[in-house]
């Protein structure tokens, strides 16, 4: 459905559609048109100040989702019906309305009907000024806007908020992203940047499997199991522990107190001693050596670091004689209302304690160079750039949070651009808008809070965090979804999740702890894995339910390959609970029944019929990867599927072509991978008439190979060698095993 009206304040009311968003709108309240129907939102006040908080309106009544901030770091989701159920720190708010109604009611039916529309609401960054969103419990919606720096002032915030609505909430996303990346000019969305190829290379995080206890040994025996279990990583990320750095506030001989170790500071650009001749197991001269003999015996293509933004936790020594030339000062971090007002952080509060050793922004250029270079030098390829929220709460003499944050982002950026190829970084604890809206070449970013292996409670937030954040984020970067370890409780419920993300595919398992047959369904024999097209995001009729807490309700998960489209099944219920302030624990499991069940269908894939082709019937043929089974079914028809907790199922949805009168066909790809359809290239048909027709299909990998065929072939052949195939005719099943190696190939089957 189109929405022609342009969002305004009318009689005291936000009206968006055509419908009252907002009662109650107070006469400081600004809309300002912009393009395609969108508005900005702003407001007024008497006096200048640093910070603001505007009462928007009251909001009652309606179904919405938002993403907040639950801490410095991180996003999470939240669902509810009114005003006063918005966190703090909301960065997105999506609603759900009716073209017959008022805002959408309680009694929600099929959120696909042509009468349901949506309407969004991203609150951004308006010059100094970064927004963000919350609820009262007078269920009155407010925007906070803020610079951080009590020095810098206004008495107005007029582009704090844009507002646009649309009948498809993932158009609506990133029409609304495009419309501020031309009109504000600071950020890039993702179609527009260069992405970088270790997304498409199997790897091998180390925090995990070592922590800071990291070593050259480790790393050896961590690649020689992967090689010997016939998985090895092609890309690899040496995570925290490889810098050369100092607690001062550690004393020798005495236990560590609590909060210190995130002071910690760096003492120089080059590497510990662990990674020099010098150390303990002296197996190398230095990192360049190391990272030059790992390459060469183990196959890796691509190396990455980890270093923090500011250097290291606890920033830089400004005693170290290396640090100097940076300039840099221990500032001590201020956390906004909003900071505190969900759940407070350990680190944050430490080096509110202890201070960050901050570089001048003037050099923060050159202190990146220096590093970088030194790394691209020693055979790095990239880096993960981590603790980057942290500049929020330094902005105080530096013009503000939004200021800081952009002048540290430009330059790493730009230091990125020099010292690597391919725009090699991994941005990490960065879900606050001022890096989201800073970002003008990072094209990689984390979708969530870590993946915890000790902790089984947090498995399913995972999960729900990382698809309902790159709702988002999707628009600006590729969501990275964080290692996990494939032999654990939970591997094959975050494998199937890793295959859906359109994500890297990296794990962090300890050296000899491995699930090959986990790590085979995600990645092919060259190291190569099946990436799908998009962010994988829940699908239209899960984004206004809760998946964890609810008791109910499955979480699904969509994506499209080339030629088909994939959604993943995931019951996160009983499992967890948001970690929300002052919120009601719920007992784990204590009321969810074992098994819940839902639906899958054809028009949870959006823009399937993009990929579908000219001869596309309406109909499609589902694969369900662990149980095997093969449906057929209508577009708008459904198929139930019944989970128990922590178990997912993943269903490959193929368009059927029709090709003759009597052929129908649709490609699955290889059956025994996650994302079978990842692997599917092309499809054509050549028709011989009288005699038949032949279906050509380029697939890229080896395996056993699937597609719906409404008749049996004659014969299936690659590189001019028949195969053998087997051919069910109650299901319309077709297989046969692609040997050798994992190029594209063409295969043919005769009619």
């Amino acid at each position: 459905m189109t929405i022609t009206a342009a969002p305004s304040v009318n009689d005291g009311c936000l009206m968006v559609g055509g419908r009252v968003v907002c009662s109650g709108v107070p006469r400081n309240v600004v809309v300002s048109p912009e393009r395609s129907g969108s508005a900005f939102l702003g407001a007024t006040s008497s006096a200048p100040s640093s910070r603001h908080v505007f009462t928007i309106g009251v909001l009652e009544g309606c179904n919405f989702m938002c993403l907040f901030r639950f801490k410095l770091w991180w996003m999470i989701p939240r669902v509810g019906k009114s005003g006063s159920e918005i966190p703090m720190e909301s960065q997105m708010l999506l609603l759900e309305a009716r073209e017959d109604s008022a805002i959408h009611d309680e009694n929600s039916s099929d959120p696909t009907t042509e009468n349901t529309f949506y309407i969004l609401f991203l609150p951004v960054l308006d010059g100094p000024f970064r927004t963000s969103l919350q609820g009262t419990p007078e269920n009155e919606l407010q925007l906070c806007v803020e610079t951080g720096d009590p020095s810098v002032q206004a008495s107005q915030a007029l582009e704090a908020v844009l507002i646009y609505s649309g009948g498809n909430p993932f158009e609506l996303l990133k029409n609304s992203i495009k419309i501020l990346e031309e009109r504000k000019g600071t950020f890039t969305h993702i179609e527009h940047k260069k992405v970088p190829p270790h997304l498409d290379w199997f790897g091998w995080c180390t925090w995990d499997a070592f922590y800071n206890e990291v070593s050259p040994k480790g790393i050896r025996d961590g690649l020689q199991s992967f090689l010997e279990g016939g998985c090895p990583p092609k890309f690899l990320i040496i995570d925290d522990g490889w810098q050369e750095t100092m607690n001062e506030f550690k004393k020798e001989g005495e236990p560590l107190i609590e909060g210190t170790q995130f002071s910690t500071r760096l003492v120089d650009i080059k590497e510990n001693s662990k990674f020099k001749a010098s150390g303990s197991d002296g197996s190398c001269t230095d990192l360049q050596d190391f990272i030059q003999g790992i390459k060469e015996k183990y196959g890796l293509r691509l190396v990455y670091m980890w270093h923090a933004i500011v250097g290291y936790w606890g920033g830089v020594l400004p005693s170290s004689k290396v640090m100097e030339k940076y300039n840099p000062k221990i500032v001590h971090p201020i956390q906004s209302p909003g900071n505190v007002g969900n759940l407070r952080d350990i680190a944050v509060d430490s080096l509110e304690k202890y201070g960050v050793g901050i570089i001048d922004p003037e050099k923060i250029f050159s202190f990146y160079d220096d590093l970088h270079s030194y790394l691209s030098s020693s055979g790095v390829d990239g880096v993960k750039v981590d603790v980057q929220n942290i500049l929020e709460t330094l902005g105080k003499g530096y013009g503000g949070r939004v200021s800081l944050t952009r002048r540290y982002q430009l330059a790493l950026e730009e230091s990125i651009a020099r010292n690597f190829i391919d725009n090699s970084l991994i941005c990490c604890m960065s879900h606050n808008s001022d890096s989201i809206y800073s970002s003008k070449k990072s094209a990689v970013a984390r979708a969530s809070e870590d993946f915890m292996p000790k902790e089984p409670t947090f498995q399913t937030l995972h999960i729900a965090s990382a698809a309902f954040n790159s709702l988002l984020l999707g628009e600006i970067v590729v969501p990275d979804w964080d290692m996990f370890h494939s032999k654990h409780t939970t591997a094959d419920f975050h494998g199937a999740a890793r295959a859906l993300g359109g994500c890297a595919v990296y794990v962090s398992d300890k050296p000899g702890i491995h699930d090959f047959k986990i790590l085979k369904r995600l990645v092919l024999p060259d190291g190569s894995v099946l990436r799908a097209k998009y962010p994988g995001r829940p699908t239209r009729d899960c984004l206004f339910k809760d998946p964890v807490m609810d008791g109910e309700s499955l979480l699904k998960i969509w994506n499209l390959n080339k030629l088909s489209g994939v959604v993943g099944v995931f019951n996160c219920q009983g499992a967890g609970n948001w970690p929300l302030k002052d919120a009601k624990v719920v007992p784990i499991s204590a009321s969810v029944p074992t098994t819940l069940s839902g639906h899958v269908s054809p028009l949870d894939v959006e823009f399937l019929d993009q990929v579908a082709g000219d001869n596309w019937t309406g109909d499609s043929a589902i694969y369900a990867f662990h149980s095997g089974s093969l449906s057929r079914l209508p577009r708008k028809a459904c198929l139930e599927v019944s989970l128990t907790i922590l178990k997912c199922e993943i269903f490959t949805i193929s368009p059927i072509r029709v090709f003759d009168q009597d052929l129908q066909f649709a490609p699955f790809g290889l059956l025994d991978m996650y994302n079978s359809g990842g692997a599917l290239e092309t499809l054509d048909c050549t028709i011989s008439n009288p005699s038949g027709c032949r279906v050509k299909v380029k697939v890229r990998g080896c395996g056993r190979f699937g597609a719906y065929s409404s008749k049996k072939p004659t014969s299936c052949f690659t590189d001019k060698e028949d195969m053998e195939f087997l051919y069910n005719a109650d299901d319309g099943l077709l297989t046969f095993k692609l040997e050798g190696e994992c190029s594209l190939r063409e295969i043919q089957i005769e009619y």
